[in-house]
């Protein structure tokens, strides 16, 4: 594993942690949109998560430019925490294998934290892409910045390929979830979110690509991940009142939906037990 590290040694040292699996279809853009930015302090460490097609050649390119750590298959979460756990870096920046960043992102990012010494974390906007073409989130997707607890409950606001945080940050709230196979993302920016304000810098800085098969987005049954996050929260006894009062009526209104369509396919067992906690929750 080699990285190579550039720029002023004054300017604040970024990790930027790029998890990986059979992606070499698409995994050099994303390589490619990091080690062309502007910013020069940073290190790229790229976790191949156990792939089995043509990325360990691709990365064999980079030597000497990128860190590559290996490990067998264990999710997207375990291989971000591997990246952070081995990030030498004040400031942890994550990009998802399948996006990619405009020039320009990581500056953006470092000035802000500059200029808001107190802030632990920003997102920037970004351009969606599905299928090769641009299109237009929904408003319910729209971003906002400071204390959005209440508006992450619904679904989630904060895009990693986004996000830049200080490594402290995370030796505070923990790392990503490895026992949730999806909505990890969610999860760390609720256990974020509670506390404190998430930044947001509302020039574009990154593309966002979706439509490919393989993204954790299209699993089914995504809501019953973001349950168990919510229920969590409210055993951790941390939330203010107006945010337990927030949590609890979305967690019924998740539990109930979700019981719902296992009701539909016959998984009444199911069903009866997450209509039970919806209402042993909301109490």
């Amino acid at each position: 594993m080699t990285t190579t590290m550039t720029g002023k040694q004054a300017e604040p040292r970024i990790s930027v942690v790029l998890p990986t699996y059979n992606r070499a279809w698409i995994l050099k853009e994303a390589i490619d949109s990091v080690l062309h930015q502007d910013y020069g302090n940073f290190e790229l460490i790229v976790v191949d998560d156990g792939s089995t097609d043509e990325t360990p050649h691709l990365l064999s390119a980079y030597q000497g430019r990128i860190t590559v750590i290996r490990q067998q298959n264990q999710g997207v979460s375990a291989a971000r925490n591997a990246g952070i756990r081995a990030a030498g870096g004040d400031l942890i920046a994550l990009l998802d294998s399948d996006d990619t960043w405009l020039p320009g992102k990581l500056t953006a990012q470092v000035d802000f934290f500059s200029a808001h010494p107190d802030a632990r974390i920003c997102q920037t906007e970004e351009i969606w892409v599905r299928n090769g073409a641009r299109v237009n989130p929904g408003k319910r997707h729209r971003k906002e910045t400071g204390m959005i607890f209440e508006r992450s409950l619904a679904l989630c606001l904060v895009s990693p390929s986004a996000v830049m945080m200080r490594k402290s940050l995370l030796d505070e709230v923990g790392l990503f979830d490895e026992s949730l196979p999806a909505c990890e993302d969610y999860d760390l920016w609720l256990r974020i979110a509670w506390k404190h304000p998430i930044h947001l810098i509302h020039q574009p800085l990154i593309v966002k690509r979706g439509g490919h098969g393989d993204q954790l987005s299209r699993m089914p049954e995504l809501d019953k991940y973001r349950i168990r996050s919510i229920a969590r929260l409210l055993e951790s006894d941390c939330l203010s009142p107006n945010q337990k009062k927030a949590a609890r009526a979305m967690l019924k209104t998740k539990c109930a939906i979700y019981a719902q369509g296992c009701r539909k396919r016959g998984r009444i067992e199911d069903a009866d037990y997450y209509e039970q906690l919806g209402i042993d929750r909301s109490s």
